[in-house]
């Protein structure tokens, strides 16, 4: 086992026999990954700029911990941008949202800021090409899951759902020759590539992305966890309920028979959970803010976890743009530049 950049020092043997003491194993890449910097700070940057209230349509990443902050500065979140007044400015989330959403902002006369996360915009000109080339679509996702409904929506007649290898058996298309897949970005990668090959015996024509369509984040995280996963008795997940990324990452965990937990904040842990570890390994969804990991280690320690080893499964090192419309926004003692 390799860990770049790594403070581990007995790699291959089992943490919880080193020494004897308590450890804690801190995953790093965790917690906000690119897409959700930009998203976040496109808030603030509006709040900064326009002053509140800025709506915000939806969440506008999936941690109640994250809304509830940036509440307190004066963004009000909505479900519907009937709950927006005509003029007022909206930033839709980074989970993108369908054409008609687009629609009823320009007749309303919304300003929008867009936050959409540039891979999740990716998928959405995916879906567009393959259906102005005729394909029929099967996007693999999460039903009633906010980034699902805006891919749905830039095709919805051409674009088929399907969420298990189950439900592949039961897909029907005009011309199986003209048939291309795409993925919901927060996927689990083992998750992805049973449907994938479901698909691919069904429709041996099927005509995948130019590119991967889970996000980085999500398969470094995932690394990460598979990597760390013998070494440790149990996983803790910093993630809110609704955060795919954050589920899945206890789902890869448990497939390798790792006991792992999904935590809102430290008030979540059992203490049966530690009672029964002497190493635990935490790591974050990337909408998790830092603050929230950071509490989960303090109360750790309190607990007599007083070892702590932060492994560097895998080095990131991505930034995505600011949207047109703050590209060149002023605020106090700041200018906003095209790169976060």
């Amino acid at each position: 086992m390799k860990f770049a950049n790594s403070t581990f020092a007995n790699v291959g043997v089992p943490a919880h026999v080193v020494g004897g003491r308590k450890k804690i194993l801190l995953l790093k890449p965790r917690g906000f990954c690119a897409g959700v910097v930009r998203a976040v700070d496109i808030v603030n940057i509006a709040l900064d700029s326009f002053g509140p209230p800025i709506f915000v349509r939806k969440e506008i990443v999936h941690n109640s911990r994250v809304v509830a902050d940036l509440t307190k500065r004066g963004a009000i979140f909505v479900e519907s941008l009937d709950e927006v007044p005509e003029n007022a400015r909206v930033i839709f989330s980074a989970h993108g949202v369908a054409p008609e959403v687009r629609q009823q902002a320009y007749l309303r006369r919304l300003r929008v800021i867009d936050a959409t996360c540039p891979l999740v915009t990716k998928v959405h000109l995916e879906a567009i090409r393959f259906a102005q080339t005729g394909h029929s679509i099967i996007l693999i996702g999460h039903k009633e899951h906010d980034e699902v409904v805006g891919t749905l929506g830039e095709a919805p007649s051409q674009t088929q759902l399907v969420s298990s290898e189950e439900e592949v058996q039961n897909l029907s298309v005009p011309d199986p020759s003209r048939v291309a897949y795409l993925t919901q970005t927060t996927l689990s990668l083992d998750e992805a590539k049973g449907i994938i090959e479901a698909l691919k015996k069904k429709f041996p024509q099927i005509v995948a992305p130019p590119a991967q369509d889970i996000c980085y984040a999500t398969e470094n995280r995932q690394v990460a966890v598979k990597a760390v996963a013998p070494e440790c008795d149990l996983l803790l997940v910093v993630g809110s309920a609704n955060s795919s990324n954050s589920n899945r990452l206890v789902e890869v965990a448990q497939n390798t028979g790792l006991a792992s937990f999904l935590i809102e904040d430290q008030s979540a842990i059992d203490p049966a959970w530690l009672s029964a570890s002497n190493t635990v390994a935490v790591t974050a969804g990337a909408s998790a803010p830092e603050y929230l990991v950071q509490n989960v280690i303090s109360h750790l320690k309190t607990q007599g976890f007083q070892d702590l080893e932060e492994l560097e499964i895998i080095s990131e090192d991505v930034r995505f743009g600011l949207p047109p419309e703050l590209v060149n926004v002023e605020i106090p003692g700041v200018r906003a530049t095209a790169i976060l």
